[in-house]
């Protein structure tokens, strides 16, 4: 049973599993880690590969996004009542012809923009309004201006899959026991202790200023935002906690840029093969390395399986 992502989400990190799971700290030897926390959990495949792979007795994933927050909560306890308002969408959307598709797309869009859901309310019809934008937007992107305010423009697609039932019903057992919480990573600690695995995956630093895109809620993430995070990840490197956070390479575009290396120092510094898939021009969209930073070390036939995966990549 392959469960996917609900939405598509920029600097997803679907790709990258291969990659990234060789780095997880479940298997090391002498280690009980039966915890789970992603404070930056976006479209949640590195959540969804964890809760498949391993037994895991506690999971809390976080996101400053509302929005994202309220799905996966719907997702979790109305699953059936989303299935039929995106069903309706979708038979609805389907119907008609590009011209009155994109009419219908700028009309929901509107209507989600009119009004927000409350801190602790769930909303089925929120939940639908945000997946199916997410599915039939340009690029599949989640992006807000300064006043809060999806900006996306129609996305043109044929024949867009909006509700995915299936996936989404399993997606829904999946989760039944994670605990999500709309918040800044830092409400995460008072969950982690020395037998919880840590995935960080904050928005990227931009590789240039015209490649910045941290636009998933109205406020930015800049470099004193970046020193502030590395300054929660030592602290929690105090508490025996396994860390493991994702970033971009500065030295795909400066070989100079030791941004990381100084805010992360003492820690472990990796670099995997990725692909960069937000560009608007398709002939920019092509291999980068990125780091993954751990306070642990991999195991040995870690590291082989991680050379092999870079091998492949590259080929």
């Amino acid at each position: 049973m392959k469960i996917k992502p609900f939405v598509k989400w920029a600097g997803g990190k679907g790709s990258l599993i291969p990659q990234l799971k060789s780095f997880y700290p479940f298997e090391l030897e002498n280690e009980t880690i039966n915890k789970y926390v992603e404070p930056f959990v976006g479209g949640g495949a590195v959540l969804i590969n964890i809760l498949q792979k391993y037994n895991v007795k506690e999971a809390y994933a976080f996101d400053i996004n509302l929005d994202l927050i309220n799905c996966y909560n719907i997702i979790k306890v109305d699953v059936e009542g989303l299935i039929n308002e995106l069903n309706r969408k979708e038979k609805e959307f389907l119907e008609l012809e590009n011209d009155k598709r994109q009419k219908y797309y700028y009309n929901i869009r509107r209507e989600y923009n009119l009004y927000k859901i409350k801190e602790n309310e769930l909303s089925v019809k929120r939940a639908s309004e945000f997946i199916f934008l997410n599915r039939t937007c340009f690029n599949g992107l989640y992006r807000v201006n300064k006043n809060g305010e999806f900006n996306v423009p129609f996305g043109r697609y044929k024949n867009p899959t909006i509700c995915d039932s299936e996936n989404l019903r399993n997606l829904s057992y999946l989760i039944r026991n994670v605990v999500f919480q709309h918040g800044d990573y830092k409400k995460s600690e008072r969950y982690i202790d020395s037998n919880t695995f840590v995935y960080f995956d904050p928005p990227y630093r931009p590789l240039s200023i015209t490649s910045g895109f941290t636009s998933y809620t109205k406020e930015d993430f800049n470099d004193e935002n970046q020193k502030e995070l590395a300054n929660y990840f030592k602290k929690l490197d105090g508490k025996n906690a396994k860390l493991m956070l994702s970033n971009s390479n500065p030295k795909n575009t400066n070989q100079d840029d030791n941004f990381f290396e100084e805010i992360y120092k003492g820690f472990n510094i990796n670099e995997i093969s990725a692909k960069r898939m937000i560009n608007a021009n398709a002939k920019r969209r092509g291999e980068i390395s990125e780091l993954l930073i751990t306070n642990y070390k991999e195991m040995e036939k870690c590291i082989q399986e991680n050379s092999i995966m870079k091998k492949i990549a590259l080929n």
